[in-house]
């Protein structure tokens, strides 16, 4: 398995989610801890990041060390996860 660092932002951002959203999401890291490339899961073209999406959100993240970073948690139809994604050089 591996260890997770959840970022400020994104941590902050399912802080403010319903609890059934948080424990949605909070599933899906989980099992990319278990399996960091599901077969649902997407390679952002232009950055070094993939995307996993559940339900109606989104969470961007890459693997480095044995080490799941996750930067950004966010609506999937809001274009401001990859402006967020751009603004940190991604």
């Amino acid at each position: 398995m591996l260890a997770l660092d959840l970022k400020q932002r994104a941590s902050k951002f399912m802080r403010k989610l319903p609890p059934k959203h948080r424990r949605q999401i909070s599933e899906k890291i989980l099992a990319l801890q278990n399996d960091s490339l599901p077969p649902d899961s997407e390679r952002l073209v232009g950055f070094s990041y993939r995307r996993a999406d559940i339900g109606e959100y989104r969470i961007i993240y890459r693997v480095e060390a044995n080490i799941l970073f996750i930067p950004i948690i966010g609506k999937r139809n809001d274009g401001e996860v990859y402006k967020r994604l751009k603004r940190m050089g991604g």
